[in-house]
């Protein structure tokens, strides 16, 4: 299919989409007034003028607009918006990862040491193993939903949330605050899932089994994330504690990005030194800076962690898992030491 009809037909099932740059898994670039200037996404006026801007947050179900997307650039991808989709997607990774600590495997479930965990290499092992524990079915082969390999021999597992008006954040397997298994991500509200059929120069994302449409969210997997911290408050704030009305009051994200904007530009600069530009350090003292913004209010976390992706995407687009395993660790090492901007011009 082209992208253009895949586009059709998510919206056909009431799946907002944006473009993804073409033979990539990350939207297509923002207009140049965006690209030069910060703002956030809700106060960007190139939603209205019908431009794709800012990712999944220019997601549409407009036939006309996505007509005139595609109709200007063929070869882009599709991205689903998995928040107003009302959809769930289980990201299993397979990637080559030192194994963790075996307490750090399935969060909140101590795994006793007569558990044999030789032969654990991703989160293929780790989902099958918390479905064990559950005594439920693998999700990783649920025939009853739709289930799309990935071109690096991930699985993108997709569920339909029931319109219960409980919403479900995004994470990363890797991240030490809200994860629900090792190598096991999930897409939800403040994220996008690659639509299958798309292409990308390592593949395509080939829909696998009988089903071609998202089945509901089991129950027990509800549970789960429950269980695990994704069910996502209809608040401002991402943060599990609201700021008390004095602390909103001193909110100054001007302040914050004069301070974190030039870390975020010494991370995308790395993008012409392929090797020998501290990309690492760079990343992990820009996420450091900006988990202490947001533990202080200054920025939301899902602002925080939408500038770091793309700087780190922009500078090293083909290590996307480390590139979240660094924003991850170094987000939660700095939320423990907010950062007040009294006296910072």
């Amino acid at each position: 299919m082209r992208p253009h009809a895949v586009a059709r037909w998510c919206v056909e099932n009431g799946w907002p989409v944006h473009p993804l740059a073409p033979g990539r898994k990350t939207p297509a670039a923002n207009c140049p007034d965006c690209s030069e200037s910060w703002h956030p996404a809700r106060e960007c006026p190139c939603r209205a003028a019908g431009r794709w801007c800012h990712g999944f947050h220019a997601a549409t179900t407009d036939p006309v607009r996505i007509d005139a997307w595609w109709q200007e650039a063929p070869g882009m991808g599709v991205g689903v918006a998995c928040g107003p989709a009302r959809l769930v997607v289980i990201d299993v990774d397979a990637h080559c990862a030192e194994v963790p600590d075996r307490n750090r495997l399935l969060p909140g479930i101590p795994i006793p040491e007569q558990v044999n965990l030789s032969g654990l290499t991703s989160g293929f092992d780790t989902l099958a193993l918390l479905a064990a524990f559950r005594q439920q079915p693998n999700p990783a082969e649920d025939e009853q939903t739709l289930r799309v390999r990935t071109p690096s021999g991930g699985l993108h597992i997709w569920y339909a949330i029931p319109h219960d008006g409980v919403r479900y954040r995004s994470s990363a397997g890797s991240s030490p605050k809200v994860a629900l298994a090792w190598q096991v991500d999930i897409r939800a509200d403040n994220g996008y899932i690659v639509a299958p059929m798309n292409r990308t120069p390592a593949g395509t994302y080939k829909p696998v089994g009988p089903a071609r449409l998202p089945g509901p969210l089991p129950d027990w997997l509800a549970q789960e994330l429950r269980r695990t911290g994704h069910i996502l408050a209809d608040t401002p704030s991402r943060s599990t504690a609201l700021p008390s009305p004095r602390k909103a009051a001193r909110r100054s994200p001007t302040k914050a990005h004069r301070l974190l904007d030039p870390l975020l530009t010494e991370v995308t600069e790395c993008a012409v030194v392929p090797h020998g530009a501290s990309f690492t350090e760079k990343l992990n003292r820009a996420a450091y800076t900006a988990g202490g913004l947001t533990a202080a209010g200054h920025l939301t976390e899902a602002e925080a962690r939408e500038l770091l992706e793309e700087a780190a995407q922009s500078a090293r687009p083909h290590r996307i898992q480390r590139n979240r395993t660094i924003i991850d660790s170094a987000l939660a090492a700095g939320a423990t030491r907010p950062l007040h901007l009294q006296g910072h011009a």
